[in-house]
């Protein structure tokens, strides 16, 4: 794989990006604090305002922050199983997607998500625009729309060291502003007269459908807070792996689902607004809009990032199309511009229901693989393969989990099998991913995982003690 970078031109080590392949063990060298303030460049998304004062003011406060609770714990167990894998392995997940779904497999995955992160980039890019339009009325929202969205291009020109220096100078920034906000809109006259967590609208009760609903709508952001920790995670250094990888689960879902999903329900609540781009730019004038502006770049930096990434991944293994990754950060940028440009907004909700559908379940797969197929019945090896002429095209305890549970969490989304499931379809697809991959795992005794001719790692060559497992080894072989 080395070779083969080098003479497409690619620099691999000066970009420190590793699209391709795993990160090296010498090139693992960043601290588990530097991962960790890079992945907040998502969790400091006004996103998460948005949606917590949605969910408050639609179907009550206290709805709004068990949900918040819910998303915590379960996106921070998957994160830190994901962002462990990834430190182990020196990959990103769709690297480490390649032996369980097959090369051809993994790269359908890598596809899907680049267009999530694409259109996330899309989402956060028009909260920023709608701030901008509405204290500068006088600017066209083409205008706007195009000049946000060319920005990110040059800040994730030079890699992972990038976003490390833009993350770090901004976050302080970050929190002046944050604190700023909160200042004001405490001193702001509050539009609903009891404590903000007692807010209910009217017909909505605590718990039951309106507790689903907003679990619902966290699920649309939870597969990609989990998956996300691996493009960064996999450059941890080797010690700080076990800290690092809670810190890097845990931190960003505490931030983003807890800090600013709470802010969000208490600034619904108190303000009467769902939109955070009208009461930021309500509260603060201008340093609303600059406080917007630094918050989505900021997120959207990550989403151009980790979408050229899987745009690599997936063309490399499909077209054998190797360009520079900043070739893939251009594209990235574009596509969101004409996203926006077309009102991708106006698709929100559906968006998000199939993302998180797929992405839990996706997320679900990895964990389960390895925590049960490899780990626990060890019908493979531990060790993660990415190199194509080691792998199958397909490997159907991957792919066939993914499209199934896909597919039925699509319709119960929809409402074709009845509210509860309508409103945990997410969950329900997961669920189901997981069972379909130790069913077909057992089945098919982890035949498709590598070919062959591949080398007998060490952990599989001290199992030679038991002649069941010999036999099957020589039969395999």
């Amino acid at each position: 794989m080395t070779n083969v970078d080098k003479t497409t031109g690619l620099d691999e080590q000066d970009s420190l990006d590793y699209s391709y392949d795993r990160v090296p063990e010498e090139k693992r060298n960043m601290g588990w604090f530097s991962v960790t303030n890079i992945t907040f460049g998502i969790a400091t998304a006004i996103f998460y305002f948005q949606t917590g004062s949605v969910m408050a003011l639609q179907f009550g406060a206290m709805n709004a922050i068990i949900s918040a609770i819910y998303a915590i714990v379960i996106a921070g167990v998957l994160g830190t199983v994901i962002a462990y894998l990834s430190a182990k392995s020196g990959m990103n997940v769709n690297l480490m997607s390649r032996q369980g779904f097959g090369y051809i497999g993994a790269s359908l995955t890598s596809l899907i998500y680049a267009s999530n992160f694409i259109m996330y980039c899309a989402f956060e890019g028009m909260i920023l625009v709608a701030a901008v339009h509405a204290f500068f009325p006088s600017i066209p929202l083409w205008t706007l729309i195009i000049v946000f969205g060319l920005i990110v291009i040059p800040l994730n020109w030079f890699g992972i060291k990038q976003l490390d220096k833009l993350q770090k100078w901004s976050l302080p920034i970050f929190g002046i502003f944050l604190v700023i906000t909160i200042i004001v809109a405490y001193n702001t006259p509050s539009k609903f007269a009891g404590s903000f967590w007692t807010y209910l609208p009217e017909g909505a009760q605590i718990g039951g459908t309106a507790l689903l609903l907003c679990i619902g709508m966290q699920h649309g952001i939870m597969g990609l807070t989990a998956l996300i920790a691996s493009d960064y995670a996999r450059f941890l250094k080797p010690k700080d792996i076990k800290i690092g990888s809670i810190m890097i689960g845990f931190i960003p879902q505490i931030f983003c689902f807890g800090v600013m999903g709470l802010l969000g329900i208490w600034f619904g609540v108190r303000l009467g607004e769902s939109n955070p781009g009208v009461y930021i730019v309500t509260l603060l004038g201008l340093g609303g809009v600059v406080f917007t502006m630094l918050t989505q770049l900021r997120i959207n930096v990550t989403n151009i990032y980790s979408a050229s990434l899987s745009l690599s991944n997936f063309f490399e293994n499909v077209f054998h199309f190797k360009p520079d990754r900043r070739f893939w950060v251009v594209v990235s940028g574009l596509l969101s511009i004409g996203l926006m440009l077309g009102g991708i907004l106006d698709y929100l909700g559906s968006a998000m229901t199939f993302q998180g559908v797929l992405l839990m379940a996706w997320a679900a797969i990895l964990v389960t693989d390895a925590l049960v197929v490899k780990k626990t019945l060890k019908l493979v090896p531990m060790e993660y393969e990415a190199r194509q002429d080691r792998l199958y095209k397909w490997n159907p305890v991957g792919v066939v989990p993914l499209v199934v549970s896909s597919v039925i969490g699509t319709i119960a989304a929809l409402g074709y099998m009845g509210t509860f499931l309508q409103n945990t379809a997410t969950f329900f697809a997961a669920i189901l991913a997981s069972i379909l991959t130790i069913i077909i795992a057992i089945i098919t005794k982890g035949k498709y995982y590598s070919k062959s001719d591949a080398p007998v790692p060490i952990r599989k060559q001290q199992k030679t003690k038991s002649p069941k497992a010999s036999t099957k080894e020589a039969t395999a072989e």
